[in-house]
């Protein structure tokens, strides 16, 4: 079960081309101008089971996924479970924000499995003073793009440029 706050359906905002993003609920890192606030709480979603969740994903064929939130690594047990169901039932490409960073992701045995299972993360907590309306995907320029699957391959962290995170 994953306490999920809203299901945005074509979005083109949280990662490239069309996108059903799912906005969890939780937040521990309390980011001051924060544009969610009222995701810190996880009590102010409403709880999904991993097979309606995966329903929603699936009912646009050509949208990719975004687990956006809150922070979904609050709930990376729930998390890597629909990330799982995705991977078992259609090719689509996952894009994961968090306020933690990678390197501190990596060495929690309890995040490693969502970690495994996603494409791309956006990592670092939003802040204020580095708040930069230009930047793609991201809104503060301590953010990075991050290549999960090749970070994880190469034991490095491998930030990916804005052309690469288009997919051009």
């Amino acid at each position: 079960m994953i306490s999920v706050l809203d299901i945005v359906k074509d979005t083109m905002v949280d990662g490239p081309g069309f996108r059903t993003s799912i906005y969890c609920a939780g937040c521990e890192n309390a980011c001051e101008g924060c544009h969610n606030p009222q995701s810190w709480d996880i009590h102010h979603g409403r709880w999904m089971s991993t097979n309606d969740l995966l329903r929603e994903v699936m009912d646009d064929e050509f949208a990719d996924v975004t687990f956006s939130g809150g922070d979904p690594m609050m709930q990376a047990q729930g998390f890597a479970e629909l990330a799982q169901a995705i991977r078992q039932n259609c090719f689509k490409t996952i894009w994961c924000y968090t306020g933690y960073r990678f390197e501190w992701l990596i060495k929690r045995e309890d995040k490693q499995p969502l970690l495994k299972l996603i494409d791309v993360l956006v990592d670092g907590p939003f802040v204020k003073s580095l708040r930069d309306p230009d930047l793609l995907f991201r809104g503060s320029s301590n953010q990075r793009i991050i290549d999960v699957r090749k970070s994880l391959r190469e034991g490095r962290v491998v930030v990916m440029t804005d052309e690469q995170a288009l997919g051009l």
